[in-house]
């Protein structure tokens, strides 16, 4: 038997498209010693990740590896007081560190917080304040230290500091510390219920969410890993996201590990497609998924010049897939991109699965981990071909595996998001005859631009603090490369004159005070803003003007 099939039920169809899919949770399971653990026990030469960066510095770890240097971690933490509960920021990119420090926080039963290393000191001390943090475990790259400095400065909350590949004053030595840490931990007991991982996700009415996972998330993922990505267990699965966003827990570490697979990890700074191409090539990625910036950037380069043979299988999602990318990839490898759409609070909802029939530029169907509908403002299904809010509905058993606890410190909001008795994604499509669901937008007016999720609330309040704006709107305007980009429809307090100086003024002002990747590509200087008769800025109207030109 599978290692994985102690934890799942599943069912197929007469194509082999799977079609039941229950899983059945432990009451104490914890993924690190129930998972990485036991395989390290069963196998623990077997290769769990594949290391390199683009310095030339190359680690190839195993199970056996990956326990030991979890459990050092965890009696480190455990040094420092870090306990049961706590919340732990965890700013790594994609260092192999991650993993050792994920792995020990679930181990103490310490709740993770991965984030990007584009926050800025802003977004640090809305985190910190927000989530109670009492940890932080940070690259000593890009002047993150000094960030966390300057947030500290800002909100005199006292936090331990951990520093990884680089020192600082101020700041604990993760990598010195490591090995003098003990290799032996008695397992912690915990709940299957408890919580265990926490992210922030963008929105359009306010500030980053607080999405809360338990502990038995991981296992929803077996549906993502091989069900989806068609995980090879002796090949090397390669997602691309750094460690801060929620899809590297989608495909890089807890659906790929239940599978005994392999992941590959390239520890980059600045995204270039020749290099990732050289990377897929030299060692022999099998599984790969990224979203589609990523394809059209390879296209772009033109593949016709690396050998990418050895991939078995492409997944795509984050956003809207553009049709003649999906037919070019084809004719350059043979390989179908095979979409998928889920969110920060749930797994993989919808998705083209192995052995099914894709429709290029389809999500697909849903997957028989949820019940998923697509309803109209009263909550009423619609008909097929009617464009509605995907929603899920709790199965008949009860399962909600894969879905978010809650929104934390926040229940009005997790439970207007779970009217009606279903779980509303704020997510528009419409259903063909078929069965196949096709994307038409956010019902809140969130941007996804290469792959992030970007909302206009976060952009806007940046822009209101520069002296020559007087009023503002952040909407997506299409884009060949990126999907979207961010677009600043502005009017100018009467101090200001538009001119290409000030936007890139502007530009400059909001890559500084916020993760640099939210600022404006686009500025629009206008004498007003389209409102409604309450004052509330349509958004929707300035897309539409856009649409038009």
């Amino acid at each position: 038997m599978e290692f994985y099939q102690q934890f799942v039920t599943e069912g197929f169809d007469e194509n082999g498209v799977l079609n039941r899919f229950d899983i059945h949770c432990p009451e104490n399971f914890n993924f690190a010693y129930d998972v990485v653990d036991e395989i390290a026990r069963q196998e623990p030469g077997r290769r769990a990740m594949v290391w390199c960066n683009e310095h030339g510095e190359e680690q190839v770890f195993t199970f056996a590896d990956m326990k030991e240097q979890s459990d050092r971690a965890a009696n480190l933490f455990l040094s420092y007081g870090i306990k049961k509960g706590d919340k732990v920021l965890l700013i790594l990119k994609r260092h192999y560190q991650f993993w050792f420090a994920i792995l020990a926080l679930h181990k103490i039963g310490a709740v993770a917080i991965p984030a990007t290393n584009l926050l800025m000191p802003k977004d640090i001390v809305y985190r910190v304040k927000s989530a109670s943090i009492s940890a932080v475990v940070v690259t000593g790259e890009d002047d993150v230290a000094d960030r966390i400095l300057e947030a500290q400065e800002q909100h005199n909350e006292l936090f331990k500091k951990f520093i990884v590949r680089g020192e600082k004053p101020g700041f604990i030595s993760f990598d010195k510390e490591l090995p003098k840490a003990s290799d032996h931990l008695e397992r912690i007991p915990n709940k299957a219920t408890d919580d265990m991982l926490l992210y922030f996700t963008s929105g359009t009415t306010g500030y980053p969410k607080m999405v809360v996972h338990e502990y038995s998330y991981p296992l929803a993922h077996m549906m993502t890993a091989k069900h989806w990505h068609n995980i090879n267990p002796d090949g090397l699965h390669l997602t691309v996201s750094e460690t801060g966003w929620a899809k590297a827990a989608w495909g890089k570490i807890y659906g790929q590990w239940l599978m005994r697979g392999g992941i590959f990890v390239y520890d980059f700074n600045k995204f270039i497609p020749e290099d990732l191409l050289k990377m897929v090539e030299k060692y022999r990625i099998t599984t790969f998924c990224a979203p589609p910036t990523i394809f059209r950037f390879f296209i772009k380069e033109g593949m016709a010049n690396y050998d990418v043979s050895s991939l078995e299988y492409v997944t795509v999602a984050g956003e809207a897939l553009n049709l003649e990318v999906y037919k070019k990839f084809l004719d350059a490898t043979g390989l179908k991109l095979m979409e998928g759409f889920g969110q920060t609070e749930t797994t993989l909802c919808l998705a083209n699965l192995v052995n099914s029939k894709n429709k290029p530029g389809s999500m697909g169907k849903p997957t028989p981990l949820y019940n998923v509908d697509l309803v109209d403002a009263m909550c009423n299904p619609v008909k097929d071909g009617e464009v509605g809010e995907i929603v899920l509905r709790p199965r008949s058993d009860g399962t909600k595996v894969g879905i978010f606890k809650g929104y934390f410190r926040d229940p009005v909001l997790t439970e207007n998001v779970w009217r009606g008795g279903m779980y509303h994604t704020g997510d528009t499509a419409y259903r063909d005859e078929d069965g196949y669901f096709w994307y038409v937008g956010r019902t809140d007016d969130i941007i996804k631009s290469s792959g992030y999720r970007i909302g206009p609330f976060e952009i806007e309040s940046v822009l209101m603090e520069h002296p020559a704006v007087l009023e503002c709107a952040i909407t997506g305007v299409p884009d060949e490369v990126r999907g979207q980009v961010v677009k600043a429809t502005i009017v100018l307090t009467s101090k200001y004159q538009p001119s290409e100086e000030l936007k890139k003024e502007i530009q400059d002002y909001v890559k500084h005070a916020t993760a640099p990747y939210k600022y404006p590509r686009v500025i629009e200087f206008v004498k007003e803003l389209p409102k409604t008769i309450s004052g509330k800025i349509r958004r929707v109207e300035i897309r539409q003007q856009d649409s038009e030109e």
